[in-house]
């Protein structure tokens, strides 16, 4: 498994860099993200270099700038920092840069840079920390050692918000108060220019020389959008100076707004800026060890610690950008750059949701409780498009958005014309995916409070909508769905997608079972929804609807044709394509039309499909569809490569199956350097544990039960991990011979094919 960050043998929670690498500055700085589910920050150094990308976002802080796509604005910059050492500024571009080591902390989300600096005549050392806080969303904090080693210098420091950043050009901030308090707290205040969503950004300094604290008014600088305090300190011959630097962050739609966002940024930094820099380190990582790691473990014994190290980063990611509150979803990139604006795809119910629902239900509730919101939405994008019941946005943003999605992408490689994306009007699988998460969810949980409250909603107007967008085909008597944009989007007008199909299908009749178990065993809540949607009439609807749906059966070679003309189309090798490890350059020989009528496929479609329904397939069908489809998969998206992973495993092509793991593995740690730099790949990432826990672990609903069947890779010795399966929690131990369960409730289990029942701490052992 190669990494393009360095990584330590004997510590699995460590990421970085033991070189000062200013080339690739933005790939570090997503890997080297800090978050906490409301404030993200990417990992851009202190002081400021010509190819950086500084971002920091607040989830769900959504603004439009004109007639552009809805994005998450880029706040002003609070890490920044000027140092300058006898007038000569701290770059690493210029001196002598020697014992450099820069890393983040998996476990609890610290940045620690260390390194000593020569120019000219000058020799220091230089040690920045830096954390965005767990245990309060708002607070970010730095700290920055200086110690002078061969002579007397003079330091000075600029430390202040700089709001000149934007989203790749766009400013999406209007400019607004900027002052001091008390002689020491900086302030900044602004807000959206379309939604209006107001921020104060407020920042206080400590510094100490030799421990004993200074007291030090700021100069004061201000700039257009800029506010800065500068200090100037004398230092003597290994003197150190401590630089302590607090800062808030708080919007207007926070849930915990007390007065509004000035006062309440600076009264909480007055409370915390009392604190020392360890004393709140030590309780944001309290928070990560209580909260979140106890509930997530997964440990990897292998030949080396790479694996225990990809699936440490794709954990300590997807809970760094988890909205812990609902009404707000996790974007393709999370918060760790401005790939796809922020918006939340289907990614989230087929990738995301399982890390969550069986590791910590609540959060998984809240991004079901976001869709749950975005009803309203989905509403009237159903009905733009002449269609009833509830259609998902392929791109979301604000729950109340109906389509998100930009309408122009990159320029056509024939023409020059820029490409129409027709993602937002026909890739509409979306809309079956999220009445596929949220019934996961509910296995998973048996949370009937949720299901009864919202869930059962969220699926009948999926229901609806697939209802009234199936269409009557007279010469063959059934419906169909045409012109769709399934998995594989390299195929743009697609006629009878075998992944649409079915979870069309599918989603109707789990629509047509919810009315019917209602009807029969809840008529409180049957007459509740009865009001709103009209269950009779849909239930008819539904069941006739269903039945008469063409859904693409296996063929005589037990092929399912991925769409209606797909097996007539011509076949190409792929195979140099696959082996470049960069995913366009397909795009340099071929444009979309003319892949549109090639047997290419972007990523999994046909074999999601199997991998997500596997049970209502034959095993000779799931073995001919790998052997057709996989050899013509560009997995031209970092969603594939894990879903092949645990479809190898279970087929039993366990090298296979591994090196998958590895490709998933490497999506963003991998050795591409260009990858990433936009922001990671968060389905990618949990893609790493599914492959874990699901497909090496062998962890399945296997239709309303849990199933649990694990092979693990050669070269690991054991893998043991922990689940919550209906609010008990299991933990497993799998070897090559046997693997071992132990619950703290009653649990029923399936392994291959038998039922076990598991009573409170008892220990059981199945050989393997």
């Amino acid at each position: 498994m190669l990494f393009g960050i360095d990584t330590r043998n004997d510590d699995d929670w460590w990421i970085g860099v033991k070189a000062p690498d200013i080339r690739h500055l933005s790939k570090y700085e997503s890997l080297m993200f800090q978050g906490n589910g409301y404030l993200g920050i990417r990992g851009a150094l202190e002081e400021r270099y010509l190819n950086e990308k500084r971002d920091m976002f607040v989830m769900g802080s959504f603004d439009k700038f004109q007639d552009e796509a809805t994005e998450l604005p880029n706040l002003p910059d609070i890490v920044n920092m000027e140092i300058q050492v006898d007038g000569k500024l701290l770059s690493l571009n210029h001196g002598i840069v020697t014992n450099y080591s820069r890393g983040l902390n998996l476990k609890n989300g610290e940045i620690v840079r260390s390194f000593d600096w020569q120019i000219e005549d000058i020799k220091l050392h230089f040690k920045f920390r830096r954390f965005v806080s767990m245990a309060d969303c708002h607070l970010f904090v730095s700290k920055v050692e200086v110690t002078p080693l061969n002579r007397n210098i003079r330091l000075q420091i600029k430390s202040g918000i700089d709001g000149q950043q934007t989203n790749f050009g766009t400013q999406h901030f209007v400019e607004s108060t900027k002052r001091l308090f008390n002689a020491r707290f900086v302030q900044m205040q602004t807000h959206t220019q379309q939604s209006q969503v107001k921020f104060a950004l407020t920042e206080y300094h400590r510094l100490f020389l030799d421990e004993e604290e200074l007291s030090l008014n700021p100069h004061l600088e201000i700039n257009r959008r800029q506010i800065f305090a500068n200090y100037s300190v004398d230092l003597v011959k290994n003197q150190e100076l401590v630089f302590i630097k607090y800062a808030t962050v708080f919007s207007s739609t926070d849930k915990d707004l007390q007065k509004n966002v000035s006062e309440d940024s600076l009264i909480e930094l007055k409370q915390v800026g009392r604190m020392d820099y360890q004393e709140l380190l030590r309780q944001s990582s309290q928070v990560w060890d209580e909260t979140i790691w106890n509930d997530c473990l997964v440990e990897i014994s292998a030949h080396n610690n790479k694996p225990q190290i990809a699936v440490n980063f794709a954990r300590y990611q997807l809970l760094a950008n988890m909205p812990h509150d609902f009404g707000m979803n996790i974007g393709a990139k999370g918060m760790t750059g401005e790939g796809y604006k922020g918006h939340a795809f289907w990614d989230t119910e087929i990738f995301m949701l399982p890390f969550f629902m069986f590791n910590i239900p609540q959060f998984a509730q809240n991004l079901l409780i976001y869709r749950y919101l975005g009803l309203i939405g989905a509403k009237r994008k159903a009905h733009q498009g002449g269609y009833q019941g509830a259609q998902y946005p392929w791109e979301a943003a604000m729950p109340t958005d109906a389509e998100s999605a930009p309408l122009w992408g990159n320029a056509d490689i024939i023409t020059g014309e820029p490409m129409k994306i027709l993602s937002g009007s026909t890739e509409q699988h979306v809309t079956g995916d999220v009445a596929f998460g949220v019934t996961q969810y509910l296995k998973a949980t048996n949370d009937q409070t949720f299901a009864k409250r919202m869930g059962y909603e969220i699926i009948l107007q999926c229901a609806k909508f697939w209802a009234s967008r199936i269409t009557w085909n007279n010469e063959k008597n059934r419906y169909e769905i045409t012109d769709v944009i399934g998995p594989d989007e390299y195929k743009e007008h697609a006629s009878n997608d075998a992944f649409t199909n079915y979870m069309a299908h599918w989603c109707m009749k789990q629509g047509a079972e919810i009315i019917s178990d209602l009807r029969q065993n809840d008529l409180r809540t049957y007459e509740k929804l009865n009001k709103k949607i009209n269950l009779e009439k849909l239930f008819r609807s539904l069941i006739l609807k269903s039945a008469m749906l063409y859904v693409p059966a296996p063929n005589a070679d037990s092929v399912i044709p991925q769409d209606d003309d797909y097996l007539s189309y011509k076949k190409i090798n792929i195979d140099k394509y696959k082996k470049t490890n960069k995913n366009f350059d397909i795009f340099k020989d071929f444009d979309l039309k003319q892949l549109d009528k090639l047997q290419v496929t972007k990523q999994a479609d046909v074999l999601l499909l199997l991998l997500l329904f596997e049970d209502d397939f034959s095993k000779e069908v799931l073995d001919k569809n790998w052997d057709y489809y996989e050899p013509k998969t560009t997995h031209d998206s970092s969603l594939s490569f894990s879903s092949h992973a645990i479809l190898a495993n279970d087929l039993g092509l366990y090298n296979r199956a591994f090196d998958y793991f590895e490709n998933s593995c490497q999506i963003d740690l991998g050795k591409n350097m260009d990858s990433s730099i936009m922001g990671l790949h968060m389905a990618g990432l949990a893609g790493v544990w599914k492959v874990v826990v699901e497909g090496f672990g062998g962890v399945r609903i296997d239709h309303d039960n849990l199933r649990i069947q694990p092979h693990i890779p050669k070269t690991w010795n054991y893998l043991r991990y922990s689940i919550i399966w209906q609010t008990k929690k299991l933990n497993i131990l799998v070897t090559h011979r046997h693997f071992s369960i132990v619950a703290d409730g009653r649990v029923k289990f399936i392994h291959q094919k038998r039922i076990y029942q598991l009573e409170p701490d008892e220990r059981l052992t199945i050989e393997l």
